[in-house]
């Protein structure tokens, strides 16, 4: 199945489908201005292939990102879903819309497949984690993924709109 035929319906079966991490004790290293850590999963029926990376900058607290990747038959890598700190801004760019230096959820779809952009090019401003913890959290929940031990973010008294 090559990246053209990457549907919506294919890409939430994906998503959906069980997956287990196979070596839930990644180190972390360094690499460049960032840590990293990388995670590699099978589906539960083993015929798919995944992996988790996260990313936390050595500078900027809020500069992280963890993300979900789809290692298709054809050879193909797909992030699926990647969850970024608020340390940037990012637009939507066939939507010409900007979400202003907040969580974001990027998401791949078929629209931007067909577009020729960056298959997970589109993203929703998220307020379900504001650190790389929480946000590996919530990627293990989107994502169906088993065998990680993770923490949601604590609730924030003063939690922006």
């Amino acid at each position: 199945m090559g990246l053209e035929t990457l549907t919506d319906q294919r890409i939430k079966e994906l998503l959906s489908m069980p997956k287990r991490v196979e070596n839930p004790m990644a180190r972390e290293r360094t690499e460049g201005k960032h840590h990293r850590r990388d995670f590699r999963l099978t589906s539960a029926d083993g015929d798919h292939s995944f992996s988790v990376f996260t990313r936390q900058s050595t500078k900027i607290a809020e500069g992280f990102s963890a993300g979900l990747i789809w290692h298709s038959k054809t050879g193909e890598d797909v992030t699926l879903l990647r969850c970024n700190g608020s340390d940037h801004v990012h637009p939507n760019t066939i939507e010409r819309t900007r979400i202003e230096n907040r969580c974001h959820v990027h998401m791949a779809t078929e629209r931007y497949v067909a577009a020729n952009r960056k298959v997970e090019g589109y993203a929703e401003q998220s307020q379900s984690y504001r650190t790389l913890s929480g946000a590996l959290h919530h990627l293990t929940k989107l994502g169906n993924i088993q065998g990680l031990q993770t923490q949601p973010d604590e609730s924030d008294l003063f939690e922006y709109p």
